[in-house]
């Protein structure tokens, strides 16, 4: 039976939120499908996103697209069709899936990594894809063709410059702060070139938006398997907009009562709290070439520091 309190503020927030198709097909294949297997008949993957407010031309449109975007992939079998994650498309959430469910790096040693990208060996398109990812993955214009990040880890960067092909383009260095790791200079320097304010703000508007769904779940008697999976979706939705967005800079450059970590801890305990029944909900609902949904992956538990549970078979209605 659905929650009415959970219902009614389900549907205030898609009349507030008006969802693009193509992003919220993008939040679900990585957050739900991605650790299933990747690849669901589009016809069960049609009724499964009913509940988010999308039709079926708006679903077929969207994967038609993302397909041309080297997003999606389809098989066609018999008259289904089952779309599936490209290589280049699982890789790029297997890169943001980092971010958004690994704990935070808490502590640092003063380390920075540095990306040197005037070279007159790029090109203009190589030159604008690798500044976009890079300043995706939380770098900082620190001078024109200067971009940094403060870490003590080379990994992400090495990884996004082989990615774009550009390892042998690009002078890498590293350095290290001399000095008070959270000095004046340094605080500056964050202000100048990250948008903390603004980050600041979309946090605590996140913060705000899901309360309410949070202590009305809580209190439930019992939850119901499509209000955890929408609620679920739509957290997701949101957090990876705002993290995304966020340099997660080391706690001594970050201002004081700094949103962020409270915005992770509701977002990983919300999550953990419809976990059960979104995933029941999944595997009522899709359908894969070999025929009902396989079972989320290792990596799916490791999520949020490995709280989610492995046994849920009491704790959904």
């Amino acid at each position: 039976m659905k929650n009415r309190s959970v219902a009614a503020w389900i549907d205030s927030f898609l009349a507030e939120r008006k969802l693009r198709a193509n992003s919220i097909i993008i939040t679900v294949y990585g957050d739900s499908i991605a650790s299933h297997g990747g690849s669901v008949w589009l016809g069960s993957f049609i009724r499964l996103v009913e509940s988010l407010g999308l039709n079926q031309r708006m679903v077929r449109t969207s994967v038609f697209r993302l397909a041309k975007e080297k997003w999606l992939v389809s098989e066609q079998i018999g008259r289904k069709s089952f779309y599936s994650l490209t290589a280049s498309g699982r890789r790029r959430f297997e890169h943001a899936h980092r971010r958004i469910y690994d704990e935070p790096v808490t502590q640092w040693e003063g380390g920075w990594q540095i990306a040197l990208i005037t070279s007159g060996k790029l090109n203009h398109s190589q030159r604008d894809g690798l500044r976009k990812d890079l300043l995706w993955e939380g770098f900082g214009l620190i001078a024109p063709g200067v971009l940094a990040h403060p870490s003590d880890s080379s990994a992400s960067l090495i990884e996004i410059l082989h990615e774009n092909e550009v390892h042998d383009l690009v002078v890498v260095m590293q350095a290290r702060t001399l000095g008070a790791l959270s000095s004046r200079p340094l605080q500056e320097l964050v202000r100048d070139c990250w948008n903390l304010e603004t980050i600041a703000q979309d946090y605590q508007r996140f913060i705000k938006r899901f309360h309410p769904v949070m202590r009305s779940l809580k209190t439930a008697h019992a939850l119901d398997p499509e209000q955890c999976f929408v609620v679920r979706t739509l957290l997701m939705h949101e957090f990876r907009r705002v993290l995304l967005r966020d340099p997660q800079l080391p706690p001594q450059l970050l201002p004081k009562d700094w949103p962020g970590e409270t915005a992770r801890r509701m977002c990983r305990d919300l999550y953990s709290l419809t976990q059960c029944g979104a995933e029941q909900y999944l595997m009522d609902v899709l359908e894969t070439v070999e025929g009902q949904l396989p079972p989320p992956s290792e990596d799916f538990f490791r999520r949020f520091g490995g709280v989610l549970a492995k046994d849920c078979r009491q704790d959904a209605a």
